[in-house]
C-alpha cells in the first residue's frame, strides 16, 4: 500500500515509520498532536475511486496530512460504499494504535456519513457508528467529520 504526502511526495518506507517519525518530530518540537483518520470516494463511470487520509493536527499550529488512494472496478450500493470507506479508516486505525498509544496521541475516526435521515448516506450510519465504536475508537460523522468530509474529498474530487 502506497502512501504520499498532500504535496505528491511519495512517503519512502511503511507508513508506520512514517507516522512514528512524524509524531517524533512533532513532539520534539514541543508539538502536541491529535490524529484523524477518514476515508472518502467517489463514483466516476465504472470506477470508485477511494481517497484514505491520515491527518495530523498540530495543537495551534495548522496540521499536515498523508494519503492513500485507490481504484476499485466493481458496483456498490451507497450503504455498501459507505461501510467499505469506514473498513478502509478502521483498518489503519487498528495498525496506528501501537505507535498512538505509545506516544500517548489522541485518535479519531471520521465518517463520511450524514446524520441527516434526508440524505442516503444516513442508511449506513448506524453500522458504520457501531462497527467504529465497537473496535474502541472515538466515531465522527457529518458535519463534524471532517478528515473524510474534507481531506479526503478533496482528493477523490
Amino acid at each position: 500500500m502506497s502512501w504520499e504526502k498532500y504535496n505528491g511526495e511519495p512517503l519512502q518506507g511503511s507508513i508506520l515509520d512514517a507516522v512514528e517519525n512524524a509524531i517524533i518530530r512533532e513532539v520534539n518540537n514541543g508539538i502536541r498532536l491529535k490524529v484523524f483518520i477518514g476515508t472518502d470516494s467517489q463514483v466516476k463511470r465504472n470506477t470508485i475511486e477511494v481517497a484514505t487520509v491520515i491527518v495530523f493536527l498540530r495543537e495551534k499550529k495548522g496540521g499536515f496530512m498523508f494519503i492513500h488512494k485507490d481504484k476499485i472496478s466493481f458496483k456498490l450500493s451507497i450503504k455498501e460504499r459507505m461501510l467499505m470507506e469506514v473498513q478502509r479508516s478502521i483498518e489503519i486505525a487498528y495498525q496506528l494504535c501501537p505507535i498512538l498509544e505509545k506516544y500517548q496521541v489522541d485518535l479519531e475516526v471520521h465518517a463520511d456519513i450524514n446524520t441527516n435521515p434526508h440524505f442516503e448516506s444516513n442508511l449506513a450510519l448506524k453500522e458504520a457508528m457501531g462497527y467504529i465504536l465497537g473496535m474502541g475508537f472515538n466515531f465522527k460523522a457529518k458535519p463534524e467529520s471532517f478528515a473524510s468530509t474534507n481531506c479526503a474529498n478533496r482528493i477523490v474530487q
